[in-house]
């Protein structure tokens, strides 16, 4: 009787929480379903990389869900669904389907919402540390957001070191390469000094292969994409900083801040799940 009863408040609650945040269980459920039928087809061609991937795919869809329980706080769905569409984007379509290498700007734009999204979370961590009346902190939007910057280009500096450690340790390639048709090195300097010796590209041949006439110069291992990730993740790190300072300035004016600012959960009695 216990086991119904708690089954019908569980059904209650899930459906007040639809009518709420109607557009999140939308876009979550079709996303997941998405995902489960990759993870099917992916198993009937035997593709266990694969099949790992959507497996992590839906592991990382509960983390909004798991953050709204543990932290006790409310995401708006405008920011609850721009994370699982970039979960989708950069796992399902990045690497199942290869959208890094079809297009060339997937990977630039993914960094820089992830520069965006960063210094949001970041910058929500401090505001709701600055709501609490215990302890009393008081804390200047310059602050907020210089916090909500760093927290974001720690957060990026981070993942370059993990995808550079995976391409050392996993013989992967995260850090995508880049073709150079010139040298820039004080190396050259047939003197020794601090002089910089530029150096056209015009000939390269390894392994027997003329690499110049099949792919135009040289291969740079990783130091361009990392570069260009870390300066996208500045560049949605100081959007997000800028607006998130006026919307302190303004005390909550600005509707669209609001839509990426998680706020305190009404109800933190409750010991069930949340939301999705």
């Amino acid at each position: 009787m216990k086991s119904k009863d708690k089954k019908e408040r569980f059904i209650l609650r899930l459906r007040e929480q639809y009518k709420a945040h109607k557009k999140t269980f939308i876009a979550y459920f079709i996303l997941r379903f998405l995902v489960i039928t990759a993870l099917i087809l992916q198993l009937f061609n035997k593709n266990y990389e694969n099949v790992f991937l959507c497996v992590l795919t839906l592991v990382l869809f509960t983390l909004p869900s798991f953050a709204k329980k543990q932290f006790r706080i409310e995401l708006p769905d405008a920011l609850e669904i721009i994370v699982y569409l970039f979960i989708f984007a950069a796992e399902i379509l990045g690497e199942l389907h290869s959208f890094y290498t079809i297009f060339s700007f997937w990977d630039t734009m993914l960094h820089t919402i992830n520069g965006f999204l960063c210094a949001a979370i970041g910058f929500s961590t401090v505001d709701l540390l600055n709501r609490r009346q215990r302890p009393s902190v008081s804390l200047s939007p310059f602050y907020m957001a210089m916090a909500a910057f760093c927290f974001s280009m720690t957060i990026g500096v981070l993942w370059e070191f993990f995808e550079f450690g995976a391409d050392i340790l996993l013989h992967t390639d995260m850090q995508k390469d880049a073709i150079i048709s010139q040298i820039n090195s004080v190396t050259l300097d047939p003197d020794g000094l601090n002089k910089v010796v530029h150096l056209p590209i015009e000939s390269v041949a390894v392994n027997g292969n003329d690499w110049l006439a099949a792919y135009g110069g040289y291969i740079d291992i990783g130091l361009y994409d990392t570069m260009k990730d870390l300066f996208v993740n500045f560049i949605g790190a100081v959007v997000f900083s800028f607006i998130g300072f006026f919307y302190v300035r303004t005390r909550g004016k600005g509707k669209f801040v609001q839509n990426f600012i998680p706020t305190p959960a009404e109800n933190t009695n409750t010991d069930e799940s949340e939301g999705i």
